[in-house]
């Protein structure tokens, strides 16, 4: 039985674990075991109480060189034969340099550190992708951030021409660096915002007297819609099914009130999902993508996971793709309703390190749809905080009635959630605590959108009656947990907006 670790301390590191260790393919026989890299002090606590077949590695500490360290002594041991890093972080600080240093570079999926910019630099990502061909936003330019003029004048281009304009951190800030403008009142106070946030980032990483590299994009309209791109070392590739992330904190769209956040919740497939989109994302990305890649000395088995821009006709077949940005490892939380969806993932990382990827079709369940909840710290605390992803009490309880989700079906998976090591009690870390995940089943004379409304209301009413709670201090029958209610909703709009 091959072992398959996944390293880092979010939730999609521990279901991808479990779905490894616990997912029965019809076509491919071999069994694997999943394991967990470092993890969080609550999962090993979880996997007791669910009886989940999930093993841990420890690591001694949070860097790259802890992690290192761990996975390779792991692989010469034999306790794992694989591994797939999921932070982007660990990429970025050169794990899989570490593993090929160690002559275990077959054994990791991932890109070396110097192939890392596809990620970690935006701006050097638009120049790749504008040498391979691949289609991004009509217009696009760098600016220093710390010339207002300038920054100014584009913007005030862009909203003319594009109607609206995007400001860009352009290196890694978890999901949270893209801040749009619609019209002209609001580029100072979007400007200021941005500014604020990475002010501190900017001057570590240049002083005060540099450049601020800053990316504007024209706005791009149409639908978002992010493709998970597993690839191998000889360049085949497999898109896996698509999924639909809510990134901002609340309904409606992103603002200054509203903030895109790490992700509230996700659901696979994506309402627009089609194969002539899949087809398409094929062709117009992975395809030329992949192929500049290899000419440029990038190659290896890894995950490409671009988000793009979908334009439809009104039979809901993609006329347009565009990319908006390209990440190098799974989306989160879009990696868990996708994951729960595949049968055979242990079968498609072994193929994708052995270089057989184009003989190993994903198994997906088809008929089924998966949603993930994100369950986050609310307003409220010691000195009022405003909750995620602003300012977040921590160090409160955790209540689970295990009985009632296992009954309904649904899978919690601990996120920010620590252990505490003299009672074994759960307690809130803070930020996102914990993600609520099910399947359902639609069958053929039901609607995707009336089973989801069935399916979504059956989460929400685990968190409306309390069987999953963060007690806060000041009020011992109350829950410091806030969700979005919208999650799966997209579904049932679907139908409406597509009827044929």
């Amino acid at each position: 039985m091959k072992k398959i670790a996944f390293a880092g301390t979010d939730g999609r590191t521990l279901l991808c674990a479990l779905v490894v260790s616990t997912a029965t393919s019809d076509n491919y026989p071999e069994r694997f075991q999943g394991v967990v890299v470092r993890g969080t002090p609550s999962m090993p606590k979880f996997c007791e109480i669910m009886n989940w077949p999930v093993d841990f590695i420890p690591t001694a500490g949070n860097s790259v060189n802890a992690y290192a360290e761990a996975i390779i002594e792991a692989v010469r041991d034999g306790k794992i034969d694989y591994v797939v890093p999921m932070p982007e972080a660990l990429l970025f600080d050169g794990l899989v340099d570490a593993m090929e240093a160690a002559g275990f570079g077959d054994r990791i999926i991932g890109l070396i550190q110097t192939a890392a910019f596809i990620e970690g630099d935006k701006i050097k990502c638009k120049e790749l992708c504008q040498e391979a061909g691949i289609p991004v936003a009509a217009s696009w330019s760098m600016a220093d951030a710390q010339d207002y003029q300038s920054i100014l004048a584009t913007s005030l281009d862009y909203i003319q021409e594009y109607g609206g304009a995007v400001l860009k951190y352009p290196y890694s800030a978890g999901g949270k660096g893209a801040r749009i403008i619609l019209n002209s009142w609001e580029i100072r106070e979007v400007y200021d915002t941005l500014i604020k946030d990475y002010k501190p980032s900017y001057k570590k990483m240049f002083g005060s007297k540099q450049t601020w590299p800053l990316l504007i994009e024209s706005l791009m309209s149409g639908v978002e819609i992010s493709f998970t791109i597993l690839v191998d070392k000889n360049g085949n590739y497999q898109i896996l099914p698509t999924a639909l992330d809510y990134p901002e904190r609340f309904e409606g769209p992103a603002s200054k009130d509203n903030p895109i956040t790490g992700g509230m919740g996700a659901v696979s497939p994506h309402p627009m999902e089609t194969t002539e989109l899949i087809e398409m994302a094929g062709e117009a990305i992975a395809k030329p993508l992949i192929c500049k890649m290899k000419e440029k000395g990038y190659l290896r088995p890894c995950i490409l996971y671009p988000g793009c821009f979908v334009s439809l006709d009104p039979f809901k077949r993609p006329t347009k793709i565009r990319v908006s940005e390209i990440n190098i490892r799974p989306g989160e939380p879009e990696a868990q309703p996708v994951v729960r969806r595949l049968r055979n993932t242990g079968a498609l990382i072994k193929a994708a390190l052995e270089g057989n990827l184009h003989e190993v079709e994903p198994e997906v369940r088809s008929d089924q749809i998966a949603m993930c909840c994100g369950l986050v710290t609310g307003p409220g605390g010691p000195d009022g905080q405003k909750g995620y992803p602003w300012s977040c009490t921590k160090g409160e309880p955790v209540e689970i009635d295990f009985k009632y989700i296992k009954k309904k079906g649904i899978q919690v998976i601990p996120s920010a959630m620590a252990c505490s090591t003299e009672d074994d009690t759960l307690m809130s870390d803070g930020t996102r605590v914990a993600w609520m995940n099910a399947n359902v089943s639609v069958k053929p004379n039901e609607s995707c959108g009336e089973v989801a409304e069935r399916f979504r209301n059956k989460l929400l009413a685990t968190y409306d009656n309390g069987k999953i709670r963060v007690i806060p201090r000041e009020n011992q029958e109350g829950n410091r947990l806030a969700l979005r209610r919208d999650i799966g909703f997209h579904y049932f709009k679907a139908e409406e907006i597509f009827p044929a």
